[in-house]
């Protein structure tokens, strides 16, 4: 009798009654890398969310680098190692190739507004769900990120000619948009890079400006360039679909409804707090900074996007996939 009692006692300590509906408490493990930074602010504010909504029992358990190497989240999600991650096209863009449709040089993309706005509207694509299912993955929600600018050391380039050799951490399209201009593009994860800078393995580093603040790119860099804007990336966050789908009803409506709020509030963090300190950490460090002029800047983009668009055009079209249709979808969101 008494064991019964006690059974049902350590059961109702892990239900919540909701409605008619018993909720039984669930804790999902989180993948990321790096620290908190500008770039994890939507998925910490989404745990919040989530926590406060359903009374403390659906908890996002957040781990920056204890559960996966950042380039191996999307096979830890695939095989169920934990239920949500985040990861960038970039790494491994046979393993998502709609995305990175999104990381093609010069699409004009201006805000993160209209970054977040493109991207969700890439991930609802049929195609695009369909190339994520193959690893059990469902996309939450974009990273929204600014074009990418370069921190270097050494010699500075003073004109695009001069990157010719250069040794630049650079994926994606990034790198792409680097060989362009017979720059050296190498391609490692974020957490890889400032022993790459400081050892000599680079000589310049392609980042947004948080993660030139957050892995420190900044603290032995000596010049930036402050507008040649290619390319950014794109860093989508997914669920693990299985887990996903076996979420009790109101646990998933308190995921997925706090999804738009905690963009938000990533969005004005980055906007506010994140480029507030950006601007002040350069001059702070004493890092010169290395303006294009208009010509320079059209002439990289004439020589890079037209063609590289065209590539990524036929080389996924013969994946079978769509990708005409993909792009013309977000240039044809671009500036609207």
């Amino acid at each position: 009798m008494k064991q019964s009692v006690a059974a049902a006692a350590l059961c109702a300590a892990f239900t919540l009654s909701v409605g008619a509906e018993a909720v039984a408490a669930t804790k999902w493990n989180v993948s990321l890398w790096g620290k908190r930074r500008a770039f994890t602010e939507h998925v910490e504010k989404l745990a919040e969310l989530v926590k406060a909504k359903t009374n403390g029992e659906f908890v996002l358990k957040i781990s920056y680098g204890g559960l996966s190497k950042n380039k191996e989240n999307l096979d830890g999600i695939s095989i169920g190692a934990f239920e949500m991650a985040q990861f960038c096209a970039g790494y491994h863009r046979d393993k998502n190739p709609t995305i990175t449709v999104l990381e093609l040089p010069f699409l004009g993309v201006s805000s993160l507004e209209e970054e977040r706005k493109i991207s969700q509207a890439v991930y609802k694509h049929p195609a695009v769900q369909k190339d994520l299912a193959r690893w059990n993955a469902t996309l939450l929600m974009p990273t929204p990120l600014p074009q990418y600018n370069i921190v270097g050391v050494g010699k500075a380039p003073k004109t695009l000619a001069d990157f010719k050799g250069l040794t630049v951490r650079a994926t994606g399209g990034i790198g792409k948009a680097m060989r362009a201009i017979e720059a050296v593009p190498t391609s490692m994860t974020a957490t890889e890079v400032r022993q790459a800078l400081d050892s000599g393995v680079v000589k310049a580093v392609a980042f947004a400006p948080h993660a030139h603040m957050a892995f420190g790119t900044v603290q032995t860099g000596k010049w930036w360039t402050s507008n040649l804007n290619p390319v950014t990336v794109n860093c989508p966050v997914v669920a693990n679909s299985g887990a996903l789908k076996k979420l009790p009803k109101a646990h998933k409506a308190a995921l997925i409804g706090s999804i738009d709020a905690a963009l938000d509030h990533y969005i004005a963090t980055y906007n506010g707090a994140t480029m507030d300190a950006w601007g002040p950490k350069l001059k702070e460090k004493g890092i010169e900074t290395i303006t294009y002029s208009d010509a320079e800047i059209r002439a990289f983009r004439d020589k890079v996007a037209g063609p590289a668009a065209q590539a990524w055009i036929a080389e996924n079209s013969k994946r079978g996939l769509p990708a005409r249709e993909l792009y013309t979808l977000v240039t044809g969101m671009v500036g609207k």
